[in-house]
């Protein structure tokens, strides 16, 4: 395959971190495009409570953590709380529903479902927007966001691939299903991946690294679909899994044979 100049050098960004209670209360105040907020185990004095109050009220996801661990990263004037900013501004479902109604196509989505390497969403994200999906939903809990690691991974497609974050995915795959989405998970025990009509509205549903699809978004896919394993190994990694589903879909659409 011959390499793009953008695997020759993808954009170069540090981990944007907001250090100390005052500095991420305004960057709260301000709705700065957050990622996550990590707060020290236990603290709930003084300002840390405003702090929580505030990401509950704009949806930003709090995670306790190790005062060693906030030390590591943001150093020792951390105070008991780091905000991370995501490298870009997180789309509404709705934004990703035009986007496919102005380019005249049945809707295809992406769902990852509690991914949570950057590497492996960065990695999605580049062979979305390569494939011409119209969006990426992940989730706010258990999952990674969009992280510099996912921007430089992904060699700069978050510019121009929207992803939703939402509070649900279970939820969300059975209001996709409302509006005529047809949801397909990718799974271990389902129908062979060239065996399957791909045509119409799709959502193709990736599970986490571990542990696959949890069971309620299982529950929701209309069709499992697999790929076939002939090693000794029993699963594909993540994003080079859903890589090829997606070209199966680009395929069928492009009315390649």
């Amino acid at each position: 395959m011959q390499q793009s100049h953008t695997d020759k050098q993808a954009p170069l960004l540090e981990e944007d971190r907001i250090v100390g209670r005052n500095a991420v209360t305004e960057a709260l105040r301000s709705e700065r495009s957050l990622d996550s907020v990590w707060i020290a185990k236990g603290e709930r004095n003084g300002s840390i409570g405003l702090i929580r109050a505030l990401c509950r009220e704009r949806g930003i996801p709090v995670k306790e953590m190790d005062v060693r661990k906030l030390t590591s990263v943001g150093g020792a004037n951390h105070q008991g709380v780091i905000a991370f900013a995501a490298c870009k501004e997180y789309a509404q479902i709705e934004d990703v529903y035009r986007r496919a109604e102005e380019a005249g196509e049945p809707l295809f989505v992406i769902v990852c479902d509690e991914l949570e390497d950057a590497h492996n969403l960065g990695a999605i994200l580049r062979s979305a927007e390569a494939a011409g999906c119209h969006g990426v939903i992940i989730p706010k809990r258990r999952a990674v966001g969009l992280t510099s690691t996912v921007y430089k991974t992904s060699a700069g497609a978050v510019e121009y691939m929207p992803v939703v974050r939402v509070s649900n995915i279970t939820e969300t795959l059975k209001q996709l299903k409302k509006r005529g989405v047809w949801v397909y998970g990718m799974d271990m025990d389902g129908q062979p991946w060239c065996q399957t009509d791909f045509s119409g509205a799709v959502a193709l549903v990736v599970g986490s690294e571990g542990h696959g699809m949890t069971r309620l978004v299982k529950e929701e896919c209309d069709q499992i679909v697999s790929l076939p394993m002939r090693g000794k190994i029993n699963s594909l990694n993540a994003s080079v899994a859903c890589g090829i589903m997606v070209y199966e879909v680009a395929r069928q659409r492009l009315g390649l044979k």
